[in-house]
């Protein structure tokens, strides 16, 4: 029994650092090319450590035209959707392709959203993962303490701010961090506003699915929902703890189930939590659910068989 214990230990182990299928050549070549937008206080990469930590090279691996964008780690969904529009007519100017399939995790989802809206004619697929499509109950209740024009405020936001600039220093980004803008965006009242203005994709209803296609755009999503899923993770426990703010609504430690859902919803129950949807940390997911790189996997090939 110790034998056969061991045997399945390394088994699973193998299969958590290893979640590829075989290697299949052109399973995830696109039609267009992938860009890849990371959410608040994110990055592209800093020196060898990457915010869609070993999902690019897997889907380059077998054929997909991948790039990640830059765009403000902490700003609200306009500003940071005005330069990811810029940096999209860079990539199709610099590929000849005529769109893009936009994947953005976290406030990479309505930021995707807001260039899918404002120029469909760039874009063939928006994807959100674990996007704040409708608010987060997190960003309500810091923004039902920290009223807005207070000195607790201007305290947090100097905070957070430094933290973003420090993040974009190191990742090579110039952009304007203005963290009380991407607070605002990210609140259940902010997002309102966005989705009357940018509504494509979004449910009518509290927790449905939205068009499938709009504006010859495909919208999908899919998102977690286990905050704790790995013991050697740092960052689970404090996820944990905030998970609290959704009073038992099924979430990811950052979002709520119901708030990720957009177009066609893939799944929303995975046992990921808000960080795992990108591999992270370093990787140190739940090795009980599919690897979150195989599902980009999975997703680059459901858009290559659509002709995307």
């Amino acid at each position: 029994m110790k034998r056969f214990a061991r045997w399945l230990a390394a088994l699973l182990f193998a299969l958590s650092v290893l979640p590829l299928s075989a290697s299949a050549a052109g399973y995830t070549q696109t039609r267009y090319p992938i860009v890849l937008v990371h959410g608040l206080l994110g990055w592209d990469s800093i020196g060898p450590f990457d915010y869609w930590f070993g999902i690019t090279d897997a889907l380059r691996r077998d054929g997909a035209q991948v790039y990640v964008a830059q765009v403000s780690a902490a700003n609200s969904t306009e500003v940071r959707g005005e330069q990811l529009l810029s940096y999209v007519k860079q990539v199709l100017a610099a590929t000849g392709a005529q769109k893009v399939n936009l994947i953005g995790h976290s406030h990479g989802g309505p930021t995707i959203r807001y260039v899918a809206s404002v120029a469909p004619n760039l874009v063939a697929s928006v994807t959100s993962v674990g996007g704040v499509n409708k608010g987060s109950a997190v960003a309500d209740v810091i923004r039902g303490t920290v009223a807005p024009g207070t000195l607790s405020e201007a305290v947090l936001g100097s905070i957070v701010d430094g933290l973003a600039g420090t993040i974009a220093f190191l990742s090579g980004d110039s952009s304007a961090q203005v963290s009380t803008a991407a607070l605002d965006s990210l609140t259940t009242a902010g997002a309102a506003k966005f989705n009357a203005a940018h509504p494509e994709g979004v449910p009518t209803t509290a927790c449905g699915e939205g068009a499938w296609q709009a504006r010859g755009v495909y919208y999908f999503s899919w998102s977690g929902a286990q905050p704790f899923t790995n013991l050697l993770d740092p960052i689970d426990a404090p996820l944990s703890l905030v998970s609290l703010a959704f009073r038992g609504e099924k979430n990811d430690g950052l979002v709520g189930s119901c708030s990720s859902h957009l177009g066609r919803v893939i799944r929303d129950d995975y046992a990921l939590n808000h960080l795992d949807e990108v591999n992270q940390v370093a990787g140190l997911v739940n090795l009980f659910e599919t690897n979150p790189v195989t599902l980009y996997r999975q997703h680059a090939n459901r858009l290559r068989e659509m002709g995307l």
